[in-house]
């Protein structure tokens, strides 16, 4: 009996694929949002339409604005359906070494040369990139099931500089919920806990009230 090996593009394109995203008939939604940072609770609203155009509405608070309007783009663009080859065609990827956890890890090669990520399950675990002149890492711990595709769920973050591998700014914790809203999952909550200066941040982000557009 032979055992066929698939490529290391084969199984993280399946793990690429079961992502949850949305449709291209998603409409667009519309929520109310909380936004609970150490000792401050701003409240407001947050549209995002079919376009994937983040807004935040009603705060005066800048720094608040930014920080909702940061999370709101970051909702949009993970939820954006794209096809593997639109994203990683002008990639390679082979095959790392695999954890006690059972995760593969799979060097990306091509375009992206120097991206690494690991998969556990048909699910992107751990993701390293090179965005915007910085490494970012990321490591999933648990996700949400939808039957359409996985959301993560507890996972983390960390910076590093590509040139000294120096850590840029507080390893951040993160806890995302989901609803559904029609025939869409939505995050409903997302708490950030990121260690700054040897003491815990929390931010905690709380969507109520989500209508879909249209």
């Amino acid at each position: 009996m032979t055992v066929t090996q698939i490529s290391a593009q084969e199984l993280f394109q399946a793990a690429y694929q079961n992502r949850y995203t949305w449709d291209e008939n998603f409409p667009g939604y519309t929520a109310d949002i909380t936004y609970k940072y150490d000792d401050q609770v701003i409240t407001g609203q947050v549209r995002i339409d079919a376009n994937m155009k983040a807004e935040v509405l009603n705060i005066e608070d800048e720094a608040a604005k930014k920080a909702i309007h940061g999370q709101a783009w970051e909702i949009a663009v993970h939820r954006v359906r794209r096809s593997f080859a639109q994203t990683h065609g002008a990639n390679t990827f082979r095959y790392g070494s695999k954890d006690a956890n059972g995760a593969v890890e799979i060097f990306v090669g091509g375009k992206s040369e120097g991206d690494k990520y690991k998969v556990r399950n048909n699910e992107v675990c751990h993701v390293h990139r090179l965005i915007h002149g910085t490494f970012v890492t990321i490591d999933t711990f648990s996700s949400h099931d939808t039957g359409e595709g996985y959301l993560s769920h507890t996972y983390n973050s960390v910076y590093h500089d590509p040139e000294t591998g120096a850590q840029k700014g507080g390893k951040s914790d993160f806890t995302d919920e989901y609803e559904k809203v029609g025939n869409y999952y939505v995050l409903n909550r997302r708490e950030i806990r990121t260690e700054i200066a040897e003491r815990i941040s929390i931010q905690d982000f709380i969507f109520s009230n989500i209508e879909l557009l249209g």
